[in-house]
């Protein structure tokens, strides 16, 4: 067999994957209200994960302090899941803490290092995938600006679903990218919902459909298909790189409400906005699914902050707000609200240099803020 023919039994085999995975798409959401037991893993992550972790967990066990003494919450560490353990095992997410963390409910993750060179798939778009945490969900707040921006980034299709697995034939490479009718529709979904439950009027739909007719046009399709079950909300359509040129023009940026995006674009943009907020280590993440989800800083494990001495002056307000999110995910509200204050109110500055506050201090000013 000649290596083009090889490059189609491949591309056959990923079709007929995606096609066995439809099928899974579906599932009961697990509902949190009423106060039911919890189960909360921590994962400590590489590089400046496991500092900026520290203090994420001395914060949630001030915040849920009664509950976990009365067995209502329990904190579990999740081991295993560090670069050294994944590169020994060859594995972006090794089988034992891939089952601790489905031993959860919800999971507080550090960043995590991927490896250049394409070598290992990502442990996030592991988890995401495994897990089907299909929604990837950011806010963005500048009030001096008059921004209140919320992002749903789709999570488990587009570019990243088959990153890794793209074929190859003589002096030519392609990777695919994936987008599902039940996919696309439960993200639409999910951003549209959140929209008719904050009382905003505008879901702002942002693909590249011009030029990618097939995916990006089906994604558009099916959202605005959608959007007919929202009459009180306004549905538009945006590309993505006049996107990325609208959250700079002052003119235009408020007027966005409510953001729906494809995987890739919504990773793109999502940074982008991160940075005007005031950089990425500003923003919290959520990737929610039906059964279980996950919450993080967005920016990376910062290696190089390690390598100039510097670990102790990273930045946890990014771990915290997704912090944040998860106690409201979980509808721990009062205590969402407490943290939410405190981060707001703190007047500690961290700078990623020895001319700011440590981390440490940062988790300091935070715990005094609650206690007051």
């Amino acid at each position: 067999m000649n290596q083009l023919d090889l490059a189609c039994e491949q591309f056959r085999a990923l079709l007929e994957e995606q096609l066995r995975r439809i099928e899974t798409l579906e599932g009961e959401k697990v509902d949190f209200s009423g106060q039911r037991p919890v189960t909360i893993g921590l994962a400590q992550g590489d590089g400046i994960g496991p500092i900026i972790m520290a203090q994420a967990e001395r914060v949630l066990r001030r915040l849920l302090e009664s509950e976990i003494a009365a067995g209502t919450v329990t904190l579990r560490r999740i081991p295993g899941l560090t670069l050294e353990n994944r590169l020994a095992q060859g594995v972006s997410v090794p089988p034992e803490s891939l089952q601790a963390i489905k031993d959860c409910d919800v999971l507080l993750k550090g960043p995590t290092t991927t490896p250049m060179g394409g070598a290992m798939e990502s442990a996030n778009v592991t988890l995401r995938r495994e897990l089907d945490l299909y929604a990837n969900v950011r806010p963005v707040s500048i009030p001096a600006l008059g921004i209140d921006w919320m992002f749903f980034r789709e999570n488990t299709e587009g570019e990243y679903v088959l990153g890794s697995r793209g074929v190859e034939a003589p002096g030519l490479s392609m990777d695919f990218k994936v987008t599902t009718d039940a996919g696309t529709r439960r993200i639409a979904r999910a951003a549209f919902d959140y929209a008719r439950r904050n009382g905003k009027t505008r879901v702002s739909i942002v693909t590249k459909a011009n030029i990618m007719k097939k995916t990006d046009g089906k994604f558009t399709a099916i959202c605005h298909q959608v959007a007919q079950d929202y009459p009180e909300i306004t549905a538009d359509d945006w590309y993505i790189d006049i996107m990325a040129a609208n959250l700079v023009n002052d003119s235009l940026r408020r007027q966005f409400q409510v953001f729906l995006l494809p995987n890739l674009y919504g990773d793109i943009l999502t940074d982008e906005a991160a940075q005007i907020q005031g950089g990425v280590g500003t923003a919290g993440s959520a990737n929610l699914g039906n059964r279980y989800a996950m919450f993080e800083a967005i920016h990376g494990s910062a290696p190089r902050m390690l390598q100039e001495g510097l670990g102790d002056y990273a930045n946890p307000a990014s771990i915290l707000k997704a912090e944040a999110m998860l106690l409201r995910h979980i509808c721990r509200t009062q205590a969402a609200q407490r943290l939410e204050q405190a981060l707001s109110d703190c007047t500690v500055h961290v700078t990623g240099d020895r001319n700011g506050a440590t981390c440490q201090a940062y988790g300091d000013a935070i715990l005094a803020l609650l206690d007051q």
